[in-house]
């Protein structure tokens, strides 16, 4: 490949759970990387450790905030394209901080937009520059047992989370709107999978349950989400980079509905096959109280990707499952130092 032609990313948040993935499937992909990442609690250097003599990646530590050092790196590198993941994204802590996630996610993502923009103006040969947003199906609210979000769905956060979100989704739209910056905006369901921080729900139960301690449920675990393999929504995200139209947005679901409580129970089955105890691992389920404004369910219908850019996910819930608890079988040596790091998790889903 001529070096001249190979195509630049700059990663926002590429330590983290799905910013590292996407950072592998470009890399896979002949991609060059700026990887930016401030390192939060939630970050793990480890998560890149085998790409980082990679020669087509890059990693700054560095705020989205700190618009000198950024509109620097955006500089220096001279990137195509933007992909922003960076944002805080654990429902609980939004809860009970929410400056946190007004400061990360609305924003930072204002200071990006402006350095973006700055960059691309002076940057007129860059006619395929793009400024790619990745969002959640969350900012829609909650859904009844029928229906699905799709991209006309109205936006009603019922988190500080998603109304961060939801906040940062509406200056992008608003910067292509006003300014003519070529955007692109994506709201995926529920991922799960390698790497996956330990506080959310999948990783959460499937470390508890090695060690045998409780496995926590919100309140009757009837909430009900769309569940996505992480390689599936990277892959996805780059399609979508590369050949979404301009100012439009895209809704990525795996088409895997379920309840909190089928998926510790799949788990639960899962890890009496691989590793078996004296009794079942569903008896170590119990019921917590739940949490305040706990969306009920989230579902997307993913019919816009498919006819445009003819993507679906390859991964059912079943072989995802199994992976992503293998995965965590044979990789304590990545999530124990995350455990001891921060030593209570509270989160029991999204």
């Amino acid at each position: 490949m001529d070096k001249k032609k190979i195509k630049k990313i700059i990663v926002t948040g590429g330590m983290g759970f799905i910013g590292s993935a996407v950072i592998r499937a470009a890399l896979d992909q002949g991609f060059k990387v700026l990887n930016i990442d401030s390192i939060t609690y939630a970050s793990c250097e480890e998560t890149l450790r085998d790409v980082e003599n990679n020669n087509n990646y890059i990693f700054k530590k560095v705020d989205i905030r700190n618009h000198e050092k950024v509109s620097k790196l955006f500089d220096e590198f001279s990137p195509n394209y933007i992909m922003h993941l960076a944002a805080e994204s654990h429902v609980d802590n939004s809860i009970n901080s929410p400056i946190d996630f007004i400061q990360t996610n609305i924003l930072g993502t204002y200071y990006l937009l402006d350095v973006a923009h700055k960059y691309w103006v002076k940057n007129e040969e860059f006619h395929n520059f793009r400024f790619h947003h990745i969002s959640t199906d969350e900012v829609y609210g909650s859904l009844d047992k029928e229906g699905l979000f799709n991209e006309q769905s109205s936006y009603k956060p019922n988190s500080p989370y998603s109304a961060t979100k939801a906040s940062s989704d509406h200056l992008v739209r608003a910067w292509n709107k006003t300014y003519g910056l070529p955007t692109l905006i994506t709201n995926c369901s529920n991922n799960y999978g390698p790497f996956q921080f330990p506080e959310k729900l999948i990783p959460l139960i499937i470390i508890n349950a090695i060690n045998q301690k409780k496995l926590p449920i919100y309140g009757n675990g009837e909430n009900i989400r769309d569940w996505l393999y992480v390689e599936d929504h990277a892959n996805a995200l780059l399609e979508v980079l590369q050949y979404g139209r301009i100012g439009s947005s895209y809704n990525i679901g795996g088409s895997n509905e379920l309840s909190n409580i089928d998926i510790v129970t799949a788990i639960c089955r899962i890890l009496d096959k691989l590793l078996p105890i004296e009794s079942k691992y569903e008896k170590l389920i119990t019921f917590v109280d739940d949490r305040p404004g706990h969306d009920k369910r989230y579902a997307i219908n993913p019919e816009k990707i498919k006819k445009e850019l003819n993507w679906s996910p390859k991964t059912s819930i079943d072989d995802g499952l199994e992976k992503t608890v293998k995965w965590y079988l044979d990789n304590k040596k990545w999530w124990e130092p995350l455990i001891e790091r921060k030593k209570s998790f509270s989160s029991l889903g999204k």
